[in-house]
């Protein structure tokens, strides 16, 4: 199941909450994901197992560089490979310009995936507003189901997973029932150091933030060691990542850390360096290296 909307309209708050762990890294800022990433729900009782796979896609959005290209191509690659679609809105706010050329492009697909308009931060808007902001996404999207959701607040999550579920075809299960993710805890880490600069730094440093992972090593019953370098785009931007006498590296390493330890369940070392790379949104050879 594709999960896709405009940037920072809560895909992967929802996928956390519906999965009830924190698989996906989680900011204000948008186009926080850029890569894509399962999350898996199985639920079992005595006579039955349900297994939901959820794609938490990049943000579809107008591209300025070669990083926003390859995300939004990522996005794009996911509905191909779903059964279902769940598109998700702000339903606090009228339909956008990202959110129509999400509409655009969902209307311009070869296969007809049936879909869920899932109108998400219910709890930020008066229901005569929200009324008028439904009716603007439905005429984009006739066809897809309305389901008012808070990802945060936890609002009609229970009714939005059983019509998820109606969808989906009966068959064996992909993972596990103990698997959450598909990425390495090593990925994951680099996205939680990453959530935890973005929600730091907040407006202080723009989006161009990458983190490498120069090593991980397991130390038995002492926990993971992982040392991680963050990338910036200019030279201005590394005094601020390190911040005065190293406060603010350190903020982020600390908040990092907990993030990861409560993610992996175990201890772990962390160790930041900052350098810069500039203009690496627009590098191949450094998109290349971070698997974009």
């Amino acid at each position: 199941m594709a999960v896709m909307g405009r940037p920072n309209v809560g895909k992967s708050t929802l996928i956390n909450a519906l999965i009830g762990h924190k698989v996906a890294a989680v900011s204000p800022r948008p186009q926080t994901t850029r890569k894509r990433q399962m999350g898996i729900l199985t639920i079992q009782d005595d006579t039955k197992a349900v297994q939901v796979i959820f794609i938490d896609t990049p943000g579809v959005h107008q591209p300025r560089h070669k990083l926003g290209d390859y995300m939004n191509d990522e996005a794009w690659r996911s509905p191909e490979e779903s059964d279902l679609l769940l598109l998700l809105v702000d339903a606090s706010v009228q339909p956008t310009e990202e959110d129509l050329l999400l509409f655009t492009g969902i209307s311009k697909m070869k296969r007809q995936i049936p879909s869920i308009l899932c109108m998400n931060k219910i709890d930020l808007v008066e229901h005569e507003i929200f009324l008028n902001h439904q009716a603007a996404y439905q005429d984009n999207i006739p066809a897809a189901i309305v389901i008012p959701i808070s990802a945060t607040r936890g609002d009609n999550l229970d009714r939005l997973l059983t019509e998820m579920v109606s969808y989906l075809p009966e068959g064996m299960p992909y993972f596990p029932p103990d698997q959450l993710t598909d990425l390495y805890e090593r990925d994951i880490a680099a996205d939680l150091i990453r959530e935890a600069a973005l929600n730091i730094l907040r407006d202080e440093i723009p989006h161009g933030i990458a983190v490498r992972i120069d090593q991980y090593t397991e130390r038995g019953e002492q926990g993971a060691l992982i040392e991680a370098t963050i990338l910036v785009e200019k030279e201005s931007h590394k005094p601020i990542v390190i911040g005065t006498q190293g406060n603010m590296a350190k903020k982020i390493g600390v908040s990092a850390r907990r993030e990861i330890e409560a993610v992996t369940g175990r201890k772990v070392y962390l160790s930041l360096k900052v350098k810069v790379r500039k203009n690496w949104r627009d590098d191949e050879s450094i998109l290349k290296r971070f698997g974009y």
